[in-house]
Order: structure tokens, then sequence, then C-alpha cells
């Protein structure tokens, strides 16, 4: 209890809380670029806190990470990118919902999401760490595996108009995920004689060709219909009425959180398998499903609650075990060996007011974004709302072409994104979303990693595919993927039968005013 109170005492300092602040602002700002992702502003700025003392270094990485998260919305909503992966499922409903004229309105519910999303996450991460760090370890390549084939299932519901479309385009990412040098193996697949595709296809260049170059094309096509790529509309009390709309479904916020917690605890599965996993779930519990991918609050709501809760997820193998739940918090990791400070129980017990008051500023962070985010989205939305397509579109452009380079700085990165566009426009155009190709892209090395490794881990046994079957966590996993495959078809039995049974109730009543 002393280390808890000492902590608290010392994130509420001013200086800490100012650390904080500009921390969160300029995560927003880096997750708001299309290709900028929370891990380079991490690794961007962390020399820059090797003359700091360790917990202004530690408050001010954290807030930088959670602002980053975030920051990915407003690219999502605003020009149909994510401005970071975990973004991909926000594109789905914030940017239909932007250009409606209702753009602000997307931000205030991502907003809210986001911060209240965080705070779940930071209290798991504060009382539940140890449990939930052992929990993980329990995952291996069976386990990552049916966790991949479970989150392919997501298909048909990111692809509500033709699942066979989304099958398609989620096997076209499949073999992009192919191309380069295979992770058991290491042979080279599809490269073409190339040596800049032996490191395969990066994620971020491929993010950006099949969301946001499409998007610049269209601009351009309808450069003579409209002036501005979305349309702005002003209303008031904004705030106050998306939170009264969201606060009517406090299952949806809290469900979501925790999916994004547990899988953002998982090593390797990231924010942006947790904002789509919520995001099929929102789906799948939701009584009104048709109204997902025009707009629906509920979409921007499960996907940005779950990607934010999984910032504190990532953090807890990390803390308590020295495993990394995802690409930021390697490069956390690697700030806090340069303090001196080996995650593990040493950092509950010799720096304990060190890692307590890391923690509570992450609480801090999540309340300073909420009118930090409120700002900045309200500036962001009028500012694009404002420009003229002849101005907007080259700016996109210019900022993907930046955004695919800087990862690698390799300008093959930005051939890959160009070809890549190419091929979402002409998908675009033939009735495929980009959503399930990048789904595929995402999942495929993991898939095939955790195949690959459990079939020589079952071959060692001697029992090369019981070893799919047979551990309890991988059990629950092929059951979830049955009910996530099989749900689609149930769903719309269920359509058909529903207006059958309401003719049937009606029709006695109809015979009734007949008769009368």
């Amino acid at each position: 209890m002393p280390a808890v109170l000492q902590a608290v005492l010392t994130v509420l300092h001013p200086l800490n809380l100012l650390l904080i602040s500009i921390g969160v602002t300029a995560g927003i700002g880096v997750g708001a670029l299309p290709g900028l992702t929370a891990t380079m502003a991490i690794a961007l700025l962390v020399p820059f806190t090797f003359g700091m003392n360790v917990v202004h270094a530690l408050v001010l990485l954290g807030g930088i990470y959670c602002g980053a998260i975030y920051g990915g919305s407003y690219a999502a909503i605003l020009i149909n990118t994510p401005g970071t992966p975990a973004a991909i499922a926000t594109t789905f409903d914030g940017f239909a919902l932007a250009r409606k004229g209702h753009a602000y309105r997307a931000i205030v519910v991502a907003t809210i999401a986001s911060a209240i999303g965080g705070l779940v996450g930071v209290f798991f991460l504060l009382f539940l760490s140890p449990p939930l760090a052992r929990a993980s370890l329990r995952f291996g390549p069976p386990e990552f595996f049916w966790l991949t084939v479970f989150g392919l299932t997501i298909i048909a519901t990111i692809s509500p108009k033709s699942t066979v479309k989304g099958l398609i385009g989620g096997a076209v990412g499949l073999l992009i995920g192919t191309i380069g040098i295979a992770p058991i193996e290491g042979n080279v697949r599809f490269a073409f004689g190339t040596v800049a595709l032996q490191n395969g296809i990066t994620l971020i260049p491929a993010l950006i060709g099949l969301f946001c170059l499409p998007e610049i094309l269209d601009m351009i096509g309808s450069r003579y219909h409209r002036e501005t790529a979305i349309p702005y509309r002003s209303q008031r009390h904004m705030l106050r009425r998306v939170w009264r709309l969201m606060a009517r479904k406090p299952w949806l916020l809290l469900r979501s959180s925790v999916i994004g917690t547990v899988i953002g605890i998982v090593p390797g599965a990231g924010a942006n398998i947790a904002g789509m996993v919520s995001y099929n779930e929102a789906v799948r519990v939701s009584k009104t499903p048709e109204k997902f991918g025009h707009g629906a609050i509920d979409g921007i709501t499960a996907s940005e609650a779950a990607n934010n809760a999984g910032v504190a997820g990532s953090l807890v193998p990390l803390l308590t075990l020295g495993i990394p739940g995802a690409p930021p918090a390697a490069v956390l990791l690697g700030a806090l060996l340069l303090k001196g400070m080996r995650p593990g129980a040493e950092l509950f017990t010799v720096h304990a007011a060190v890692t307590y008051t890391f923690m509570f500023s992450l609480v801090i962070a999540n309340i300073v974004l909420l009118p930090l985010g409120l700002m900045l989205g309200r500036a962001a939305s009028k500012v694009v709302s404002g420009l003229p397509i002849t101005l907007l579109a080259p700016l996109v452009f210019f900022l993907s072409v930046i955004g695919s380079f800087s990862i690698q700085n390799n300008v093959a990165d930005v051939y890959v994104m160009l070809a890549l566009g190419v091929v979402g426009y002409i998908g675009r155009r033939a009735g495929f979303q980009p959503g399930p190709i990048v789904l595929g892209l995402i999942l495929g090395a993991m898939c095939e990693q955790g195949l690959v490794q459990s079939i020589l881990m079952g071959r060692a046994a001697g029992t090369p595919l019981a070893i799919f079957f047979t551990r309890p966590i991988s059990l629950v996993l092929i059951a979830l993927t049955v009910v996530s495959a099989a749900w689609p078809m149930l769903a719309r039995m269920r359509q058909r039968h529903t207006p059958a049974v309401a003719a049937a109730h009606t029709h006695p009543i109809v015979e009734e005013k007949r008769d009368a």
C-alpha cells in the first residue's frame, strides 16, 4: 500500500500530468497520419528519454501509446484509412457515418469508447496482471492456429453483401501473406526473383494501398459531383447526445473492452485482431445487424473500445513476464531495460513505486484522452470537410507515400502500396471489400506458423493431428469457431422464419378487422 499511495501522489505531480498530456497529444497526431504507427512513435521518442528519469520517461511513452492507438480512428473516420492497424474495423462504420455529414459524431463515439475501453484495460492491468499473464503462457502453436481460424470466420461478418466475395478476398489476403521467406522452413516463395519481396508484404503499405488509394481515386472521380470528400453538419450538445445513446448499451462497451484486454494479453495477437473480433461479436449479438457497415454507432464503439483496451492488455505479459503482447509493448520493453528495470517480480517489489506510477499514468492518459480527443477531433473534422478535393486528394496521397516509405525506408514498399491500391480500386468496383483481404494478410503468417509448429510438435509426440484437438484452450477456440462460422446461416434462417411467424400472427387480426 505505501508504494501504491506514493505512486498516486507521484503521478499527480504537475510535471507528470504535463508529460502525460504531451504524450497523448503527440500520440494522437502520429496515429492520425496514415502509416505512422504507435510502434514508430514510441521508437522515435525513446532516444529523447535518455536524459529523463525513469518515471518521466515511462509516463511520456505510456501517453504516446494510448494516444496513438486512439488517433488511428481519425484517419479511419475522415478518409477511410486506418491510421494504425488497430483501427481497421473503425473504417467499416466510421467513414460511412462521416459521409452522411456526421464525422464529428463518429469521432465523439470513438473518443468515449476509447477512453472507457482504455480504463477497463488498465483495471485488469492493475488488479489481475499475474494470473492473466500465467494464462497467456498456455497459448502454444495449436492455440494460435485455432485463434487465427476463429479470426478468419469474421470474414462473413465484415462482408455482409456477399459472403462468397468476402471469402475470396480472405483467400487473396492469405496468398499475399505467403510472399517472402517461409516462417519455419526458410525457403523463399513467390518473390519472382525480386530481393525486395523476400521480406514479404509489410502490413502498413498494404493497409494504405487497399484502403487509402481507392478512396483517393474515388475522390478524384467524384470531383464534379461534390466539392469536398465529406460534408460537415454542426450539431449542438453532441457529447451529451452520444453519451445518452451509448449509455443505453453498457454491455456493448464492457464486452468490447474485455475482448480487447484478453486478446491484447495474448502475445502476438495485437489490438488489430481485438478490434475485428469485437466488431464481429457486436454484429452477432445485435438485433439489427443490417445497420452495420452503414454508419452504425455500435460498430465504432466495439472497435475503439477493444483496441484501446488492448493497450493495457499488451502490458500485462510485458510487466509480469517480460513478453510484449504487441509491437509497441516490445519498444517499451527496450525502454525499461535501458532504465535498468527488468520485467518480472522485481518490478512489483524493488521498483513497485515506479511500476504503479506507470500504471496509474495510463489511467490519467485515458482520462486526458477525452477532452483532447474531442477538441482535436472537432478541429480535424472541420478541416477535412472544408478542404476541397483538389487539395485533399494530393495531400492524402503525399502522406500515403511518406507513410509507406517511412516504415522501412524502402522505396519498394511504396511500389507495393501503389500496386495494392490499384488492386483495391478494381476490387471495389467489382464488389470486393478491403477488410477481408487485410484480415487474411494479418492472420496468414500467424496461422501458417501455428499450423506448421503444431504438426512438428505432434510428430515429435507420435500423434501429428491429435495435438489440435486435445488441448483445453484449443477445444474452446474450436467451439467458438464453429459458432462464429455457423452464426450467419442461423441468422438468415431466423430472418426467414421471423416474417413467416409475424404473418401467421397478424393474419387472424386482419380477418377480425374485416369481419368487424
